[in-house]
C-alpha cells in the first residue's frame, strides 16, 4: 500500500555551496541576513513549517561557517560537501547517503531564495503524492532573458531548457524554472545518475531530469509561484530588494494580526518579531530580532528594540533604545531618550527621560528622575543595580553598583549613590553649597580687564 499525507517520508536537499562572488563579501553569500535571520536560515525555516523533519545541507568545502549555520537553524540537518562544482545535479547527489534512505519524496531547493513561502513547498509535496515522477517550480516572468524556460503540454511539464540552449521560438517562454524541484523519492537516484554533461556549460543540469523522466513515460508537472518570492539572491542589490519585500510581508502579517503601523514603509521588522493587537507603531521604529510586545502598548517614534519583552499598555519613545536583555512591565514608561540594557521595569515604573538603566531591575510603580544612570561597569565587570518598589530617584543621579536602593526609598537629585539605601530612607550624597556674594561681578571686572590689556598689545 502507498503511504499517503503524513505518512510519506520526505527529504529536503537545500544547496548552499554557492561562493556568492558578486556578493564581494568575506561571508558566504547564504549567510547574508534579511530581517534578522540569514538566507539559509529562512529556507530552512520554510522547509520545518511545511512539515519536512529531514534535511541535506550541501555546502561548499572548508564552508565551517555554512556548516555551523546550518546545524543552528536545524539541529538535525545532515551536512554533505560539494569539492567540486559540475552543475545543479552533480550537487544533489553530493547527498547520495541521504537520497539513499528510502524516502517517498525529495524536494530539492537553493539557499539564496530566501522568500520561499511554505505554502508553496506544500503545494509541490501534493502534486508528487497525486502520481508525478517530477514536479518543478515555476514562474512567470516579467523578463525571462536567462532564466531556463518550461516546455509543457498542459499540465505536463515536457522539459526545461536552459536559456543557452533554447531555440528562438523556446526563448519567447515567459514560463520560468525557478530551480526548485521535487521528485519521487523511489526514482531519484536513477533520474539524477542519468544525467549528462551534453550541454554549452558542460555540467550536470538538474533541469534534464525532466527529459529523463519523459523519456521514461513518466508524469512530470509542475507548480507555480510568484516571481518574487522564488527570486535569487546574488548581489547587494538583490538583497536589498529581498529585504524590501520581506519587510512588506512582515508589516502585513503584523497588521492583519490587529496592530497599527502609521507609516508602515518606515517600520524595520525582524523574522520573529511579534506584536500584539492595539499595539500602535510610531514611524520609524528598529524591531531587532527576539522582540515580543504584548497588548495595547505604544511604541513612539525613532526607537529601537531588540531581544526585549514589553507587557500590556506599556509605553516606549520617541528616541528610546532597549537593548538584549530587557523586560518592560505592563503599564510601565519608557520615554525620550532613555536607553535599557539587561534591565527588568517593573508594572507602572517611569524612566521618562535621559536615562541610561543597565544591568537593574526596578520594582513596580517606581520612579526614575530624568538624567539618572546606573553605573555598571568597572572596566572589566558588570554590576547590578536594584530599585525597589515605589522608590523616587532624583533627577541627575548616578547609582553605582552593586547597590541596592529600597522599597519607598528617595534618592535626593544631584546625588552619587555608593552605598545600599534602606526602604522609605532618604539619601542625599552631593557636596555642599557654597555662595559668595559679589564674586560674578568681581569675575567680569576682572576677565574684561585681562581681555582688554590682551587686545592692546
Amino acid at each position: 500500500m502507498q503511504a499517503t499525507g503524513s505518512e510519506r517520508r520526505c527529504l529536503a536537499v537545500v544547496l548552499a555551496a554557492g561562493e556568492g562572488t558578486r556578493m564581494k563579501s568575506s561571508r558566504p553569500k547564504v549567510l547574508h541576513d534579511i530581517a534578522g535571520r540569514s538566507m539559509l536560515g529562512h529556507v530552512l525555516a520554510s522547509v520545518k513549517e511545511a512539515g519536512i523533519a529531514d534535511v541535506a545541507v550541501v555546502v561548499g568545502p572548508q564552508r565551517p561557517d555554512v556548516e555551523a549555520e546550518a546545524r543552528a537553524q536545524f539541529p538535525a540537518a545532515s551536512l554533505f560537501v560539494q569539492t567540486e562544482r559540475l552543475g545543479t545535479a552533480h550537487a544533489v547527489l553530493a547527498a547520495r547517503e541521504a537520497l539513499a534512505r528510502g524516502y517517498n519524496e525529495i524536494i530539492i531547493l537553493f539557499a539564496d531564495t530566501p522568500l520561499l513561502e511554505t505554502a508553496t513547498l506544500v503545494a509541490m509535496r501534493q502534486r508528487l503524492e497525486a502520481g508525478n515522477a517530477v514536479v518543478a517550480l515555476g514562474f512567470e516572468a516579467a523578463d525571462p532573458t536567462g532564466y531556463g524556460r518550461f516546455v509543457t503540454k498542459g499540465a505536463t511539464l515536457d522539459a526545461i531548457r536552459e536559456h543557452k540552449d533554447a531555440s528562438e521560438s523556446e526563448r519567447m517562454i515567459r514560463l520560468c524554472n525557478s530551480g526548485l524541484m521535487a521528485v519521487d523519492g523511489a526514482l531519484a537516484l536513477s533520474l539524477l545518475d542519468a544525467i549528462d554533461r551534453n550541454n554549452a556549460q558542460k555540467e550536470f543540469y538538474l533541469t534534464d531530469i525532466v527529459g529523463i523522466a519523459r523519456s521514461r513515460d513518466l508524469a512530470t508537472s509542475f507548480a507555480l509561484a510568484p516571481e518574487d518570492e522564488v527570486m535569487g539572491v546574488n548581489d547587494r542589490v538583490q538583497l536589498a530588494k529581498a529585504e524590501s519585500l520581506m519587510q512588506n510581508r512582515l508589516r502585513r502579517k503584523a497588521m492583519l494580526n490587529g496592530a497599527t503601523l502609521q507609516a508602515p514603509e518606515t517600520v524595520h521588522m525582524s523574522f520573529d518579531t511579534v506584536l500584539g493587537r492595539d499595539v500602535d507603531v510610531e514611524p520609524y521604529v528598529y524591531f531587532g530580532p527576539r522582540v515580543k510586545v504584548a497588548d495595547q502598548v505604544v511604541i513612539h517614534a525613532f526607537s529601537h528594540l531588540e531581544d526585549t519583552v514589553i507587557e500590556s499598555a506599556a509605553s516606549l519613545g520617541p528616541f528610546a533604545r532597549s537593548r538584549p536583555g530587557s523586560h518592560v512591565g505592563a503599564g510601565a514608561k519608557i520615554g525620550n531618550f532613555v536607553e535599557l540594557k539587561k534591565a527588568n521595569i517593573g508594572a507602572g515604573a517611569k524612566v521618562s527621560h535621559l536615562s541610561y538603566i543597565g544591568d537593574a531591575e526596578v520594582g513596580p510603580e517606581a520612579n526614575i528622575g530624568a538624567g539618572t544612570i546606573t553605573c555598571n561597569y568597572d572596566g572589566f565587570f558588570k554590576y547590578k543595580t536594584v530599585i525597589g518598589a515605589g522608590a523616587f530617584i532624583g533627577a541627575n543621579s548616578s547609582l553605582v553598583a552593586p547597590i541596592s536602593i529600597g522599597d519607598g526609598a528617595y534618592v535626593g537629585s544631584g546625588s552619587v549613590i555608593t552605598k545600599d539605601v534602606a526602604p522609605d530612607q532618604l539619601a542625599v550624597a552631593r557636596g555642599k553649597q557654597l555662595a559668595k556674594d559679589g564674586w560674578g561681578a568681581r569675575f567680569r571686572a576682572a576677565s574684561e580687564a585681562k581681555k582688554k590689556a590682551k587686545d592692546q598689545k
